[in-house]
């Protein structure tokens, strides 16, 4: 589907058409889906691509109207909500893994060597981005398009309207004053 049907979509969709919504998901699906299987660890078992892009859509359509205005503005706002939804995931695990309910069981041995590989600190990684945002939002976007959502520098590109090469410098800078924040 072409932008400009997006965005005509899109605007149906805010004038009180929440249906119009459903169609933009429908066919951006794919899209959504390799964008969220992007983002997942490869341990990760308990959230599939498919369940992120679901959850995405129930928070899109339930609520609030979702507020989008073009392509570009529906993928950065899928991009945060991806993140958030990640976020409240990874929240919900480490809750588990403090007690949540659960017996106390003792670590052995045998248990270390069938312990799964830990997942991405996410939640550090959630804080540096909030750090970052307050700095420098247009960084914050572009490490949420690339990292969160999976799109390639010339999408981002072309999303954000700058050169490849600005979206390059800005992953670069992004990404340094990330490694600094989550350096122990």
């Amino acid at each position: 589907m072409e932008s400009g049907e997006i965005t005509r979509l899109l605007a149906q969709a805010r004038a009180g058409e929440p249906e119009r919504l459903s169609v933009v998901f429908e066919s951006l699906y794919p899209e959504l889906r390799r964008l969220a299987a992007s983002r997942l660890s490869a341990g990760e078992r308990t959230l599939s691509p498919t369940v992120l892009v679901h959850e995405l859509y129930l928070h899109a359509t339930s609520g609030e109207p979702l507020s989008a205005t073009d392509r570009r503005h529906f993928f950065v706002t899928a991009a945060k909500a991806m993140r958030w939804i990640v976020i409240d995931h990874a929240r919900r695990r480490a809750s588990d893994k403090r007690g949540g309910g659960w017996a106390a069981v003792t670590f052995t041995a045998e248990l270390a060597v069938a312990a799964d590989i830990p997942e991405p600190q996410v939640l550090e990684l959630h804080e540096g981005l909030e750090s970052l945002g307050e700095i420098n939002p247009r960084q914050r976007e572009v490490v949420e398009l690339h990292y969160f959502a999976g799109l390639e520098f010339s999408e981002i590109a072309g999303l954000l309207e700058c050169s490849q090469r600005t979206v390059y410098r800005e992953w670069e800078r992004a990404r340094a004053f990330l490694h600094a924040q989550l350096e122990p």
